[in-house]
């Protein structure tokens, strides 16, 4: 831990420039007594740190045009790069620290002068993958989920699904964080295929001694992309046709409705289901008028006619 902490200093030092003692106590994590012993030991190691006292010019650097070459990374920290840009995500797995070290790390080994253009775009650019009025899922057991995906362990589950709360043996494949959501790819006890279970749809999570052999020709992103594509296409059952205003237009576009202009004027939609069509078409209002089928909008009238019936009557 010593010297790893000891390596750190070295890196901030090296990439961030001049750093003061409390600065650096709140990066490590540790306290300021502790940071200033470790000064004394880099200094007595022969490294050219140099500390200068003062309200506002104090602090420790490194003699101008000095580097360390000590960047390996550890294990943890190789599995973090590829988490590097997704601190959130990083944190969550627990591998926050070492994505941050990664991070450190990459920035240590390239030239000065890249070092400064890569501090401008962490500055000037951030990626929040959540869209709006959304609230992240809340991941049960992520990181016991991702200790067997990275050893390839077996897990045992208790997961809930719309049929209900079932146990289940799973040889867990791959993780996936769609849009604030945390999936497990994995597949289940004598199944030749690979399913997608929710991470916060799970109740209980038990990992297995034993491992598994993982399939050679599975590819997470090529498995991931089919199983989404299945997924849009069932969402896209019951087809329906509407006249829009330009308002309308627009709100079906904010809603993410999946639909596609006629040549006469008129827009073909898609919807999961009728209660699903019912209930995006009323928060519609006047704005889109339904047209086909008949079925769907003999349903709308009659929504409608109870709603007025409803707020025609004092509260």
């Amino acid at each position: 831990m010593k010297a790893a902490r000891l390596l750190r200093i070295l890196l901030l030092l090296q990439t961030q420039g001049r750093q003061t003692a409390p600065r650096l106590a709140a990066q490590l994590e540790v306290s300021v007594r502790t940071v200033l012993r470790d000064m004394d030991h880099l200094s007595a190691a022969g490294v050219p740190v140099w500390g200068q006292a003062g309200r506002h010019g104090g602090g420790f650097e490194l003699r101008s045009g000095w580097s360390t070459q000590l960047t390996g990374m550890t294990e943890a920290e190789a599995q973090a790069i590829w988490l590097a840009g997704l601190p959130q995500a990083a944190a969550e797995l627990g591998l926050g620290a070492a994505a941050a070290s990664a991070r450190l790390k990459l920035l240590a080994a390239v030239p000065s002068d890249v070092q400064a253009s890569s501090g401008r775009v962490a500055q000037r650019l951030y990626l929040d993958p959540l869209d709006w009025y959304r609230a992240a899922d809340q991941p049960n057991f992520l990181r016991e989920v991702a200790q067997a995906v990275w050893q390839s362990r077996s897990l045992r589950v208790l997961y809930q699904s719309w049929q209900g709360e079932r146990w289940r043996t799973l040889d867990p494949l791959g993780l996936v964080l769609k849009a604030g959501a945390w999936y497990l790819v994995a597949r289940p006890a004598r199944a030749r295929k690979a399913r997608t279970y929710r991470l916060a749809s799970l109740k209980a999570c038990e990992i297995s001694a034993e491992c598994f052999v993982r399939p050679a020709d599975f590819d997470l992103g090529e498995f991931w992309r089919e199983s989404s594509a299945r997924f849009e296409a069932e969402l896209r059952r019951l087809q329906v046709r509407v006249r829009a205003t330009p308002l309308g237009l627009a709100r079906l576009a904010n809603a993410r409705v999946p639909h596609q202009v006629q040549s006469d004027g008129t827009l073909v939609l898609w919807f999961e289901s009728e209660d699903m069509a019912l209930r995006q078409l009323l928060a519609l209002g006047l704005e889109v008028e339904l047209l086909q089928p008949q079925t769907l909008r003999d349903a709308l009238a009659s929504l409608g006619e109870a709603l007025a019936r409803r707020y025609a009557e004092p509260t």
